[in-house]
């Protein structure tokens, strides 16, 4: 049985418990061609930028590259847990921009920063805007931008009293 500690660590944290400034590193995530390849079948796009090392070879980045929409999933799924937010609704993409490319083997991690908060919802909910930069294995900043969620408060009103 976990203790009340690792009960806590487990649990979601609502709009209340986070501050501006407040900021996570994720775990970090290799990036396999498979990943690529599959993701190439779910969307449908086999742009030969991404799937053909024959065309590849003859560009500027001199293999295929992950597709820009993959890392930023790849993002999604890292950022879920860091931090793990009772999150009601994913609201915006602001600002995104695809800085370098990825590459089958690179590996990617992402920082998170809260940059704004407004409450929403007669108090019972807040969107919370998230600056959100991935970077690769050389500390390379690859993706950046800002996201907007929707996420529960603890208690209706608690923003007002929190800040």
């Amino acid at each position: 049985m976990a203790s009340s500690m690792q009960a806590q660590e487990l649990a979601a944290l609502c709009y209340d418990d986070v501050q501006v400034g407040d900021r996570w590193t994720s775990p970090a995530r290799t990036v396999t061609e498979t990943d690529i390849v599959n993701f190439a079948c779910l969307s449908g796009d086999f742009n030969p930028l991404h799937v053909d090392y024959e065309f590849a070879k003859n560009t500027m980045f001199g293999k295929p590259i992950a597709h820009g929409l993959l890392v930023f999933s790849i993002s999604t799924g890292l950022t879920n847990a860091w931090p793990r937010m009772r999150t009601v609704a994913f609201l915006s993409i602001r600002e995104w921009h695809f800085r370098k490319p990825i590459f089958a083997g690179d590996t990617v991690h992402v920082v998170t920063e809260v940059v704004d908060k407004e409450s929403r919802g007669r108090g019972r909910r807040g969107s919370i805007t998230w600056r959100r930069q991935i970077i690769n294995q050389a500390g390379d900043v690859v993706q950046e931008g800002m996201t907007q969620t929707l996420v529960e408060m603890r208690e209706a009103g608690s923003e007002q009293a929190g800040q």
